[in-house]
């Protein structure tokens, strides 16, 4: 039998692992002058594989503790948008099939990472529940509220209901949901990690339809944060219907040192 190509193998390699161990030692023996750089390869994408899947593990800690309590349906609950001054809240509620390489918290992510993630929970069946509520409703109830009820609406969207909640940052007032607050919640918990990619992706393409519809404001760059160059434009143009009218106000008047401390994306 004729040996494959170093195409042939490079094309295995990239597939990623698991390797088997008679291809390993094939690229291993083989004389050629590309194996040995395959070789390396594959060592190297063996070593990420199990330093994932011992992330995916740990992330999974507090899954498994409410598994062994009894409960069979998870959810891990997030938001994004409480800190721009423009723009709606939008939270998410992940119930997951099982572990997903690759999730954790969405701010250490990329863009591209991030909407590669939001696409696989999707298409994978995992179930997924978002609230949207916008900039007029935050104005009228409180960030606070506001912010705990998208949570909330988001629960309410999985059915059936989750025996069991990961919430991160907030405890649910009222929630009939069995549930646990935990701070930094989406670098601990690969659920609530699922909900913060959801939550972020949902938001981040709002924000770029929202430019299209109020041009200058720059929402596809900045999403709504209090950057320098967001703050100029609102103090050129004033506040369009996505700002937040008890943020905007405040920004409006220089007192932007309450909007400057996320970063621009």
């Amino acid at each position: 039998m004729a040996r494959p190509t170093l195409a042939e193998l490079r094309k295995t390699v990239k597939a990623g692992p698991p390797y088997s161990e008679e291809f390993l030692e094939a690229l291993r023996t083989d004389d050629r002058r590309g194996a040995a750089p395959l070789y390396t390869e594959c060592q190297i994408r063996a070593a990420e594989a199990v330093a994932q899947m011992e992330r995916a593990k740990s992330l999974l800690t507090f899954e498994t503790q409410a598994q062994e309590a009894g409960c069979a349906r998870i959810a891990g609950v997030d938001e994004a948008g409480r800190g721009p001054i423009a723009g709606p809240i939008v939270a998410a509620a992940v119930v997951l099939k099982g572990p997903v390489p690759g999730i954790f918290d969405s701010k250490q992510l990329t863009p591209a990472a991030r909407e590669r993630l939001c696409a696989r929970l999707h298409a994978e069946g995992h179930e997924i529940g978002v609230a949207v509520l916008d900039a007029e409703l935050i104005d009228e109830e409180g960030i606070q509220a506001a912010n705990l009820g998208a949570m909330g609406e988001a629960v309410s969207q999985l059915q059936p209901a989750p025996d069991y909640l990961l919430v991160d940052g907030f405890k649910l007032p009222d929630c009939p949901i069995p549930h646990q607050q935990l701070l930094k919640g989406d670098q601990r918990s690969m659920s609530i990690a699922a909900a913060s990619i959801v939550a972020k992706v949902t938001r981040d393409r709002l924000m770029v339809e929202y430019d299209a519809q109020y041009p200058g404001y720059g929402f596809a760059r900045h999403k709504g944060y209090g950057t320098e160059r967001h703050l100029e434009a609102l103090r050129t143009l004033g506040p369009c219907p996505l700002h937040r009218r008890s943020f905007a106000h405040a920004a409006r008047n220089e007192q932007i040192e309450l909007f400057t401390q996320c970063e621009e994306d």
